[in-house]
């Protein structure tokens, strides 16, 4: 545990970068224990980042336990949403860091959902050329998901997530006492990210998530628990292998290209991410059965699993004109793409996955069969 024997801990999980390593703390009253900050680089300033639905409810607690080990803290709430996952909203960052006066070791602490995690360590990675930074997650998809693994970025109106870094924190401290206070349907998203391990990795994983998706809806504390460590165990073992996506760890891209066609052809903020990705893992399991990986019968039980978790199944159309040309238009700007070449992460079979491209006829008859009511 390095450095702590705090009874708060429900799990540690370690990512190992051969010659880096950093732990996720899962557990409940983390934010408010000293013991979860005390052995982070010393530095006489941090700066907590955050946004104006967070920061007033968990700003002031974590600016308290920070002051006990650095002369300085400092708040900055940005506005809340993907809409401004933007270059605008990032340089806020970058004009308190300068106002301020702050110094190559400053600390950045990103508190928030994947959002503000990704933005911060965006900033902290070009800030001086890079400072330490410190993941904060609030939400469910980002304590499974974004906050683990490095991957920083800002959104352009063309793509989602293609202007970023690879820049991995110092740790990621999970308090599922923060998911007391999300929104029902934040829920919901950060659940299409838990489901999308199962598929990929764990097919007893997933049975275990659709024996107790009706826990995880009301936060059952148990359930999760074990949803935030075997998601974040998974994620942990697949970025130790290919931290940069160079090959294994695009798998964890599952419904993700689907998924981004449909937030940047709707608008982002329209559809939260989640649920974007929710609705492109459908459209991903029925690409794979179109090339004959799975059958009809994983396609159903997984639409089944992502309907019951609140997310939504049918895809969107987004244009009225040419729908399957808009899709693969915005897929073709996908950060997989190849010379044009559209390319998904389709299930081989059952909890393995792999990145291959497919006929544009073949990939037009799923984004047809998608967009119209079961």
């Amino acid at each position: 545990m390095q450095g702590t024997t705090s009874s708060n801990l429900s799990a540690v999980v370690s990512i190992d970068l051969g010659d880096r390593r950093y732990d996720i703390r899962i557990g409940s009253g983390l934010l408010d224990d000293p013991a979860q900050f005390a052995d982070l680089p010393k530095a006489a300033t941090a700066m907590v980042v955050t946004n104006t639905t967070v920061g007033p409810l968990y700003a002031e607690r974590l600016r308290v336990v920070l002051a006990r080990q650095y002369q300085r803290v400092l708040v900055v709430e940005l506005p809340d949403g993907e809409a401004h996952k933007t270059w605008e909203t990032l340089n806020l960052i970058f004009d308190a860091l300068l106002a301020n006066g702050c110094d190559r070791k400053t600390v950045l602490f990103a508190l928030g959902g994947g959002v503000v995690g990704d933005m911060t360590g965006f900033a902290a990675a070009a800030f001086m050329r890079g400072v330490p930074f410190v993941q904060v997650p609030t939400t469910l998809l980002a304590q499974v998901d974004s906050s683990v693994g490095g991957k920083t970025a800002i959104n352009h109106p063309l793509g989602k997530n293609m202007i970023g870094a690879f820049y991995q924190p110092q740790r990621v401290l999970c308090d599922l006492d923060t998911l007391a206070t999300l929104p029902a349907r934040e829920l919901s998203a950060g659940l299409a990210e838990v489901i999308k391990y199962g598929p990929i990795a764990d097919m007893d994983f997933l049975a275990w998530i659709e024996a107790n998706v009706d826990a995880l809806l009301v936060r059952e504390p148990q359930a999760m628990a074990h949803a935030v460590r075997r998601s974040c165990e998974i994620k942990a073992l697949v970025v130790g292998q290919d931290e940069r996506e160079s090959g294994m760890r695009a798998i964890l891209n599952f419904g993700h290209t689907f998924g981004h066609a449909i937030e940047a052809g709707m608008g982002y903020g329209q559809w939260l991410h989640g649920e974007a990705v929710g609705c492109g893992m459908v459209m991903a399991a029925r690409l794979s059965a179109a090339l004959g990986h799975v059958d009809a019968a994983f396609v159903a039980r997984l639409t089944r699993l992502i309907e019951r978790a609140g997310l939504p199944v049918v895809a969107p159309v987004l244009d009225d004109k040419d729908n399957v040309g808009r899709y693969l238009e915005l897929m073709r700007v996908d950060k997989k793409a190849e010379a044009g070449q559209i390319k998904f992460v389709v299930i081989a079979r059952p909890g393995e996955a792999e990145v291959e491209s497919a006929p544009d006829e073949v990939v037009a008859e799923v984004i047809r069969a998608s967009c119209l009511p079961a």
